[in-house]
């Protein structure tokens, strides 16, 4: 009876122990299983972050090529968009005149009426200020496609709507074909010019004006000569050399007397190209406000 009595308790005393062995056990491999796990997502959270950094990286280089591109676009584009010296119809052989000039306008003109074609840098961010270039987008959402088969020769305009504002005008020293609205501005330009700058305005000339064609090497993009708005001007009969970091000095005086009729000046362009000249977006937009270009 005493060996059956004793049984049970030992029986319970085992029990007990083996239960406090397991615990024990499996509190380790728990706490083994704790610390692989945070191994494990500190490893993961590392590898994430190197991962972003890399993707960070590679779209701050992304981007930088995409400038690089739009400034490629922007810079062909502007080359294309140069007009083709005009035949002699268009252009006319500036005139010289008087080299006279009183004393207070020489002693500050000095310089230009030496040599209008002297080369000079200008800075670029006093000018064009408050004026937005005209994008492909903008003019064709306000004047409409010129005419509906482009390619890379010039042609007339047909579109109706642009095609009764088309005027062929003496002003000054040149002949121009542009819409009326451009021709009226271009007159009130040329008109002080001819107060302020006398020397300037006698050595005007055109390498010219509207052509309707496509950018060289697009597809789709129409030039800004297409729509009558642009000019490009000449001094002396000489063209201003595209993209070599200066322009000449008479031109650089044009441009704020351009600048103060609203158009843009090409000297602005990243690759500058100082000869030309165009109706900025907001006087196109405040033409069409006013009913000089007839809304779409």
């Amino acid at each position: 009876m005493q060996q059956n009595s004793l049984i049970a308790p030992i029986i319970v005393a085992i029990g007990v122990i083996i239960a406090a062995v397991a615990f024990a056990m499996v509190t380790t491999l728990l706490q083994s299983a704790d610390s692989g796990a945070d191994l494990r997502l500190t490893r993961l959270e590392a590898a994430f972050d190197a991962e972003a950094g890399q993707r960070a990286r590679l779209e701050a280089e992304i981007g930088t090529l995409k400038a690089d591109l739009a400034r490629l676009r922007d810079d062909m584009s502007l080359l294309a968009n140069r007009a083709p010296v005009a035949t002699s119809t268009e252009v006319a052989i500036p005139t010289t005149g008087s080299d006279g000039l009183s004393a207070g306008e020489d002693e500050q003109h000095q310089p230009e009426t030496e040599a209008l074609t002297e080369q000079m840098k200008a800075a670029r961010e006093r000018f064009n200020k408050g004026i937005t270039q005209p994008r492909n987008k903008t003019m064709l959402a306000l004047l409409g496609r010129p005419r509906e088969d482009l390619g890379t020769d010039c042609r007339g305009i047909t579109n109706p709507r642009l095609k009764g504002l088309v005027e062929t005008r003496q002003i000054g020293p040149i002949k121009a074909t542009m819409l009326k609205p451009a021709l009226d501005s271009l007159e009130r330009i040329f008109a002080k010019l001819k107060e302020d700058e006398p020397d300037i305005y006698a050595k005007l000339g055109t390498a010219g004006a509207l052509c309707v064609r496509l950018i060289r090497g697009s597809a789709s993009s129409v030039s800004n000569h297409s729509f009558g708005t642009a000019i490009d001007i000449t001094l002396q009969g000489e063209l201003d050399p595209f993209a070599d970091g200066t322009m000449q000095i008479g031109l650089v005086i044009l441009a704020e007397h351009f600048n103060d009729e609203g158009w843009y000046w090409g000297g602005g362009y990243n690759r500058e190209d100082g000869m030309h000249f165009e109706v900025g977006e907001e006087t196109l937009q405040k033409w069409v406000d006013e009913g000089l270009i007839p809304s779409q």
